[in-house]
């Protein structure tokens, strides 16, 4: 169930909020006072803010630029400042919305469903963008796009052909590449060097990522025919 943070001091519009809210099957808290409101936000997880302007403690405007680079869920003010000034002002702050008093509630409910489940799909397409991003193997986080590599949650620093060998391998887990493949795949034909290369990086890698280095078992060698990551 969607929690919503109605942040009004006319008590008789936040009940009116509140009720049609939860008739619609959504969890509401109120709050009247906008220092208490800020506290609430960043202690509190929400899914959506209804925003008044005008409050004691302080104003929606100021609530709006406090709170927005601390959360990103949908900010709905309202208010009975209509004038364009005052909605661009509210929208530049980072609101996601402008709804003028009087409202129909039926039209405040509404809003509300399109901006929670256009959040769901941003919030939705992110998560699956981090996670094809991401490739796990055991206590090892490899990020593609950030060429960053972590064990268990500390960040290893990685030259890029380091890089470049360790995720070649982690796209194509357990299948064994003999040392010939891999230096064509990483290093191509035309680099001055030879396989030995190969066998000097994949040490390098299993110094930083392995417990035991000296006998691997994120990085495995198949005598006689090249290595595997095992995933």
């Amino acid at each position: 169930m969607s929690k919503i943070l109605i942040i009004e001091d006319d008590a008789e519009i936040a009940m009116l909020e509140k009720d049609y809210l939860e008739i619609n099957g959504f969890e509401t808290e109120i709050i009247a006072d906008g220092k208490q409101a800020v506290a609430a936000i960043l202690a509190h997880a929400y899914d959506l803010i209804l925003l008044d302007v005008m409050l004691p403690g302080q104003n929606g405007y100021d609530i709006c630029r406090e709170v927005r680079g601390k959360t990103d869920v949908p900010i709905l003010m309202v208010t009975a400042r209509t004038e364009s000034m005052d909605k661009i002002r509210g929208l530049g702050l980072g609101a996601d919305d402008y709804i003028a008093k009087p409202f129909d509630p039926a039209e405040l409910v509404a809003r509300v469903k399109a901006h929670l489940a256009r959040y769901e799909r941003l919030a939705g397409s992110a998560r699956k963008a981090d996670l094809d991003d991401e490739i796990i193997v055991a206590d090892l986080i490899i990020k593609r796009k950030s060429w960053k590599v972590y064990k268990a949650g500390q960040e290893i620093r990685f030259p890029n052909r380091e890089f470049e060998l360790l995720l070649f391998l982690a796209e194509h887990p357990n299948i064994v590449f003999s040392k010939d493949v891999l230096f064509e795949k990483i290093w191509g034909y035309d680099y001055s060097g030879d396989s030995a290369t190969v066998t000097v990086h994949i040490n390098r890698i299993r110094e930083k990522l392995e417990n035991d280095p000296a006998n691997p078992e994120i990085i495995e060698t198949v005598w006689g025919a090249g290595y595997r990551l095992n995933r």
